[in-house]
């Protein structure tokens, strides 16, 4: 007759094995932090196949933070509209960064021009793509850090105020939260509508669509971020992490720029006040051990 022991540990390992085995999957939180010293509005849209998040635009006051969790593999961007007036049916209208005249964006894209974070979460061991894009042009500065991390990850974003160094073609200007002035950068593609700019018609590959004399303005002030649509080598970045940070005016609170980013210093600070927006996602975690001791003394 085998031993009770051999018996039990015979029976168990195999599932403890296959737990192991079983792919993990996890949602990542986005914490969206305002540091401007005014009040935005940020909009999220997913890209296609994906559902959106639990809120599609909101209002963020001065030194507010809110959490939004994912679903694993999600993909979309996140942006940030200044100026904005609504009336009490969420209709209105933002000086920059407008998705549709609406409160919540529900599917409508940022007008440009507008900062954006994008990013596409992997599963299971595949890692998440993500990057801080300026090709639809620059309205806020702002810093994404990977937080809760799984190896070598960097932060990434635009620290500097590139509404201060605008060429006047590319200027927007108007009153707002920021106050009178430059509030938006254009782009070339999007001040001009050419192909050589847009990466569009025989200039819609790598080898022929070039930086431009005005890519390179966005780039000299981000170096990280995508200064135009084949800007690839140094402006996407991947890990795998449990929540990105995603900080606009990040300067005002004397946050590092990206190349000398400590991630723990981007994390909204307890005093800060935060609330927390929560979408469905599901979850495939190792089944713990005392469930499989449980099942095991059941049979």
């Amino acid at each position: 007759m085998m031993p009770v022991a051999t018996t039990f540990t015979s029976q168990l390992f195999p599932l403890i094995l296959t737990s192991f085995l079983i792919p993990l999957s996890y949602s990542s939180t986005f914490t969206i932090t305002n540091s401007c010293p005014y009040t935005i509005w940020p909009g999220t849209l997913a890209g296609a196949g994906n559902p959106q998040l639990a809120s599609t635009g909101f209002r963020l006051d001065s030194g507010q933070s809110v959490s939004i969790s994912s679903v694993p593999g999600w993909s979309g961007r996140i942006w940030a509209r200044t100026g904005c007036t609504f009336d009490d049916s969420g209709n209105g209208s933002c000086q920059t960064g407008d998705c549709g005249g609406r409160l919540e964006c529900e599917g409508s894209g940022a007008t440009p021009p507008a900062s954006l974070f994008e990013i596409t979460l992997g599963t299971g061991n595949v890692k998440d793509y993500y990057d801080v894009s300026l090709v639809d042009g620059y309205n806020l500065p702002l810093v994404a850090a990977p937080v809760g991390i799984h190896g070598a990850c960097k932060a990434t974003g635009c620290v500097s105020d590139v509404n201060m160094g605008c060429p006047k073609e590319l200027q927007v200007v108007g009153g707002g939260g920021g106050g009178e002035g430059v509030v938006a950068c254009k782009s070339a593609c999007e001040a001009f509508g050419l192909d050589q700019y847009c990466c569009g018609g025989e200039f819609a590959n790598p080898t022929a669509c070039r930086p431009s004399f005005y890519s390179a303005i966005f780039k000299r002030a981000c170096p990280r971020a995508y200064s135009y649509a084949f800007d690839d080598g140094t402006s996407t970045f991947t890990c795998q992490a449990s929540d990105y940070a995603i900080i606009f005016c990040p300067t005002a609170n004397r946050i590092e720029t990206p190349d000398g980013v400590d991630t723990a210093s981007v994390i909204p600070k307890p005093g800060n006040e935060t609330m927390k927006l929560v979408s469905s996602s599901n979850f495939l975690r190792p089944l713990p051990l005392m469930f499989l001791l449980f099942i095991l003394y059941l049979t």
